[in-house]
Order: structure tokens, then sequence, then C-alpha cells
């Protein structure tokens, strides 16, 4: 089955938690929408970190910007029904920036991921305030009645967030990847899927 990356906020760690998961779990990655193609992409990213076949961007718009804005900016209106998986089973989908960020003048990203239909795993930083965001993102994902596979933590470990974010938000954290000095393809095979993680991919 294929699942959707989604964060808590812009530049949490979903595009290295994509290239993790791909590299170990031999999904292939698609990133619908693509903000910011000025120099290395978020595929690109994927391509060199795990090796994995990457599925073109359904758009691909210049500005780093949210959605809604960089697609003004292209002259572009992103059509949401237009937006399907590839045909092909076990992807790993990355999203824009955080659940609730724009993509048209009526759409988030939340729905995108109800339009593809697709479980969820939540990537959220280890860090100082991710316990309000990520419980805040759970609560929309399931008012929205959307699988949440649990969470992936990124960033320096911290146990008590960790512990926090399970009690209240009544979820597993599936993993935490560690800050790591240096980002390639050997650091990220040198860290293992854990095995309540794996039975999701």
């Amino acid at each position: 089955m294929s699942v959707f990356i989604a964060g808590t906020d812009t530049d949490i760690g979903k595009t290295l938690v994509s290239s993790w998961l791909c590299l170990h779990s031999g999904f292939s990655y698609f990133k619908p929408i693509q903000s910011g193609c000025m120099h290395e992409t978020d595929s690109e990213i994927v391509a060199r970190l795990s090796g994995s076949k990457i599925h073109p961007e359904a758009y691909r718009l210049k500005e780093p910007l949210s959605p809604h804005q960089a697609a003004k900016l292209d002259h572009v209106e992103i059509d949401l029904l237009s937006i399907e998986l590839p045909d092909q089973e076990k992807i790993i989908v990355e999203g824009a920036g955080g659940l609730m960020v724009p993509i048209n003048q009526k759409y988030f990203v939340i729905d995108l991921i109800k339009h593809l239909k697709l479980p969820v795993i939540l990537v959220a930083k280890s860090g100082l305030g991710t316990i309000n965001h990520t419980l805040l993102s759970m609560e929309a994902l399931r008012r929205r009645n959307i699988p949440l596979q649990g969470v992936i933590l990124t960033g320096p470990l911290n146990a008590s967030n960790r512990t926090s974010i399970e009690d209240y938000g009544e979820i597993s954290v599936l993993a935490e990847l560690p800050q790591l000095i240096d980002i390639d393809k050997e650091s990220l095979k040198a860290i293992p899927i854990p095995a309540q993680l794996h039975k999701f991919l």
C-alpha cells in the first residue's frame, strides 16, 4: 500500500524521511506539487539519496513559496482533481509544507490527501513546539477521517516529547530519525527501519 508523508510544518524533514523510507523499502516516490525549482528539487534529492524510481511531479512551480502563491506567479491554477497517483503499487507520496498549506483558493494539502485516499505518516520535529504542532495536525487529520498510521520524529532525540505525543495523541511514534552530520545514502542506510514502522511498508 502507498502512504502519504505529511508534515507539521515546512522544512520539517519530510524529504529526508521519504528518502530513508524509499531506500529501505524499495518504494517509488511521488511529489505531486513541487514549489521551488531553482536548485535541487525534492524528487532529485530522493533520487540521489535512495536510488528509487521517481515519478514526475503533477506541478513544478519555480518559486519556493506556498503552492497557491507559487502557482499564481507561474500563471498556473492547481487543479486538485487532475492529480492522480501513478499506476504503481507502493509509492511514498510527499506533501508540500504542512497540512493546512493552500494549494489554490479552495483546497489545502490535507484535501489532496483526502482526494488520493491514502493513509498518513506524520513527520514532526523532536524539539520545542512539537507537541502543539503535532497534536493540532493529528486533530485535523482525524476530523476528516484520514487514517493516521503514526508519527516519525526528526532531530535530536527527545524522550519527553516523544512520550507526550504518544500519550496525549494516543498514537505511536514509529521512528526517530536523529540529527545527521553527513546526509548521504550511506548514512541513511545505516539507520534501520524499526519493526513497528516496517509493517506499514
